[in-house]
């Protein structure tokens, strides 16, 4: 392990074994990953206890989207000038302080508030950690440790509405925040003690400020109108009618042009908040664009299968978790064999697999029906759940070749804010089809129902009903049916998708076996 250290002179873990950094490192990641998914199954309670309405309730998940969206793309830019421990443990501080402000709110806007600050905090953790693991692991040994890292990535989204139910029916909505607090603190202290900042960030610190310290202000004012601009189109598009409503017509506008001006503006500055030069490398803007795919099967699907099993099969919240939950352990079984397969199959081949692996456990998710029993539904998310850690590990490893060693805090964020926007583009387009495929399979089911069809007759000798009574039960179970029939519309276009995407994996450069820190 010294000679590992030895040749990785930006390493986290200095004179500690790596493996014990990722360990460390791990824990803020999964709290803060944890919370995209905790609170979606508890809205319906804080909205009551902060005196709400459930629509506007909905700004408690999209105000932490949105300030994690700003954060993630200039947290790599913020780690450099700060510095990657200072940051990180900053970082960790504010989300759990405002974790517990949230837990202590007493109306709307105190509780938005403090998840615009959570969400701040915790847009800086995952990049800096991914960041701190390619440092500190060789190339032909960071699949196994984004390995471990891919338990909190694919975990933690699939536990969280089992958690949030559970917390909810049990204590109270408080304590979704509350849980973050003892392991906010805990992360602190063993990060205070183990990570370390080695002495190659710090000279690229003081060479960074030589010249002056030149603050980007215009790119991070054009990150942050834009990304936030998209994150509400995006959350808000479908309950505002898209483009029907001026809103949404003008912050999509407002998107387009905040990065249209972006790129340019970045491209040029010597100290750009977003490096956009990155992307020149081919191999980078080929997983990026995977990881972007990934998070919007993994974040979408993990919404939608919960919202079925409520909505349609009469499961409460924490029933409605636990058919993720086993898909969840089957992940962390998988992962570790995602990690060795790393080390013995480039990253390319290993994303084909994970997506036609997706393929084809989406496409079983079209078999779903309302007379399903419970285990066969989560059978159906552990297909699903298996192929998801080849994918991420795969994805995050390759992300970083060709990409200089005092470039990783930059790759880092940019990876996960494709993921992030992802999982917002999944649930927002998966919500748009939902509603748009129900009414045209309830307007195509109606057609055949009328007071003189042989169908309605049979329906009224066989249940005893008759007349308007009789019309309203056939409506009520044409409503059902076209919802069903939507989600399997939704579950067989991702699949699609999932079949289709794979060649982009051709485009990433091949992985280099035994290579040095000098670069990949």
């Amino acid at each position: 392990m010294a000679e590992v250290r030895a040749a990785l002179p930006r390493s986290a873990a200095g004179p500690y074994n790596p493996w014990l950094i990722a360990a460390i490192i791990s824990i803020a990641s999964f709290m803060e990953i944890l919370d995209t998914t905790i609170a979606n199954v508890a809205l319906r309670h804080i909205a009551g206890g902060l005196a709400a309405g459930l629509d506007e309730s909905t700004w408690i998940l999209t105000s932490y989207l949105i300030s994690n969206a700003v954060i993630l793309p200039v947290s790599g830019w913020l780690s450099n000038m700060i510095g990657r421990k200072r940051f990180y443990m900053g970082c960790v501080a504010i989300f759990t302080v405002s974790s517990l402000m949230c837990a202590l709110s007493t109306s709307l806007a105190e509780m938005i508030f403090f998840r615009v600050l959570q969400g701040a905090g915790g847009g800086g953790l995952a990049p800096t950690e991914q960041s701190m693991l390619a440092d500190s692991f060789p190339p032909e040994k960071r699949a196994q440790a984004f390995a471990l890292y891919a338990l909190t990535i694919v975990v933690a989204p699939t536990i969280g509405p089992v958690i949030g139910g559970y917390l909810t029916d049990n204590l109270s909505w408080h304590w979704i925040f509350l849980i973050n607090v003892p392991f906010g603190l805990l992360s602190l202290l063993l990060v205070w003690i183990f990570v370390c900042e080695p002495e190659a960030l710090k000279e690229d610190r003081r060479k960074l400020m030589e010249g002056g310290l030149v603050v980007d202000w215009l790119g991070f004012l054009l990150v942050a109108i834009g990304l936030g601009a998209l994150q509400v189109v995006l959350d808000r598009g479908e309950i505002d009618d898209f483009f029907a409503a001026p809103n949404i017509t003008f912050l999509a506008i407002l998107f387009v042009v905040c990065i249209g001006a972006l790129i340019p503006w970045e491209w040029r500055h010597p100290q750009p908040a977003v490096d956009v030069r990155l992307f020149a490398n081919r191999s980078y803007a080929a997983t990026n664009l995977a990881m972007l795919l990934f998070g919007f099967i993994l974040i979408s699907t993990t919404q939608l299968l919960p919202q079925l099993t409520q909505q349609l099969m009469g499961y409460d919240a924490t029933t409605a978790g636990l058919t993720l939950a086993l898909g969840g352990f089957a992940a962390m079984f998988v992962v570790p064999i995602a990690g060795l397969s790393g080390r013995l199959i480039q990253p390319k081949y290993l994303i084909i697999f994970g997506f036609l692996g997706e393929s084809i456990a989406l496409f079983n998710l079209t078999t779903i029906d309302l007379q399903m029993s419970f285990w066969s539904v989560a059978w159906a998310r552990v297909l699903q759940a298996v192929f998801l850690p080849f994918l991420f590990v795969s994805i995050t490893g390759a992300s970083y070749i060709g990409v200089p060693p005092d470039k990783t805090n930059e790759a880092s964020a940019t990876v996960n804010l494709m993921r992030n926007l992802g999982g917002s583009m999944g649930v927002s387009a998966a919500t748009t089809m939902l509603a748009w495929q129900t009414q045209f399979h309830h307007a195509r089911l109606g057609e055949s129902v009328s007071f003189l069809s042989r169908h309605f007759q049979d329906f009224e000798h066989q249940t005893k009903l008759h007349g308007t009574t009789a019309l309203r039960s056939i409506a009520s179970a044409l409503q059902g049916q076209a919802t069903v029939e939507s989600y399997l519309d939704i579950f067989w276009l991702w699949g699609m998708g999932a079949a289709l995407v794979w060649p982009i994996a051709l485009l990433i450069g091949r992985m280099p076996k035994g290579a040095t820190a000098r670069g990949v």
